[in-house]
């Protein structure tokens, strides 16, 4: 039964893009997590990008217990999160022609590796740039989008194109224009973002759907543990050693 209070409407409107991504998207989830687990097992490094709010799902699965060790965060200065001032600086850097390519022109990715680029519009320069950017230097690109943008907006990028145009592999979180869930009587703007959410989702989504596919393989998928039980700290130094070559979140 839905709660008629907007707290209780917004679970339900978060559960139900859940339910909604969980059965319309479990193929592209599934080909996205064998994507990883072909790269782990290949000897690849896996990247992980997102702008502004989308750079929150990303961060989600790097250095996380429970999750893949392999996994780095790609960051562009600036665009990481809402640290920097003023923070509309952000989302002036998004639409930045060139920028992408600079960043992984200076980064450790090669040829092999996997990048997801996670966006909810997908039609900033950006995230575009940098899925293509990445395929043309070889690495295979995943990417998290809202497809509905590309229908119902125009991309801000040169070419015309979405992020979504770019991918090897694509999950669609379902966020309607706008990503505001709810609207009420006396409130003006809709509001509710549900993005972060469902694209955090997705994302430990696809990292288990790895997981399971490289155990089926007879590969022990490197996890890390959580710090905060006994035994963490110790198993973790053992993974971050083995694995070290392709961990970079461990550098300066």
């Amino acid at each position: 039964m839905s709660d008629s209070k907007p707290a209780g409407q917004f679970f339900d409107a978060a559960i139900g893009l859940l339910r909604r991504v969980r059965d319309e998207e479990a193929g592209a989830v599934a080909d996205a997590g064998a994507l990883i687990a072909d790269t782990v097992a290949d000897g690849g490094r896996i990247f992980v990008f997102g702008a502004g709010h989308s750079s929150l799902p990303a961060q989600d699965v790097v250095y996380r217990a429970g999750g893949l060790a392999l996994v780095n965060l790609l960051a562009v200065p600036g665009v990481v999160g809402i640290d920097v001032m003023p923070a509309t600086l952000g989302s002036a850097l998004e639409r930045v022609d060139g920028l992408a390519g600079a960043v992984l022109d200076t980064s450790p990715a090669r040829p092999g590796d996997v990048l997801v680029v996670i966006s909810l519009s997908g039609r900033n320069s950006l995230p575009v740039e940098m899925a293509m950017n990445a395929r043309a230097l070889g690495l295979k690109v995943i990417g998290v989008t809202s497809v509905a943008y590309a229908e119902e907006t125009r991309s801000r990028h040169v070419s015309g194109t979405f992020l979504k145009d770019h991918c090897d592999v694509v999950v669609d979180t379902k966020i309607t224009v706008g990503d505001a869930e709810l609207t009420s009587e006396g409130i003006a703007a809709p509001f509710g973002p549900a993005s972060t959410v469902v694209a955090s989702a997705v994302m430990q989504a696809v990292m288990a759907a790895a997981a399971g596919e490289l155990a089926a393989r007879g590969i022990d998928p490197p996890m890390l543990r959580s710090g905060n039980v006994d035994g963490g700290h110790e198993w973790n130094g053992r993974v971050l050693s083995e694995y070290g070559d392709r961990i970079f979140f461990r550098h300066h």
